[in-house]
């Protein structure tokens, strides 16, 4: 499961919408509102993910401590 929340505030730290995001990431807005909610990301959309957001602790976003 991802960090939705510390991703939404880097996406909004570097003054981009979730639409851009998105679009760079190759999908539809859609689609990344409905992944952002339900926490799941394939492996190369995290990775373009991490390349777009600059994110330099990718393990701070994409892994949360919830235990099931």
């Amino acid at each position: 499961m991802i960090n939705a929340n510390k991703i939404r505030a880097r996406i909004v730290e570097l003054g981009l919408t979730q639409q851009q995001v998105a679009e760079k990431i190759g999908m539809s807005a859609k689609t990344f509102s409905i992944k952002m909610n339900n926490g799941k990301f394939g492996l190369d959309e995290a990775d373009r993910m991490i390349e777009v957001l600059k994110i330099d602790k990718p393990d701070n976003y994409f892994f949360t401590d919830t235990v099931a």
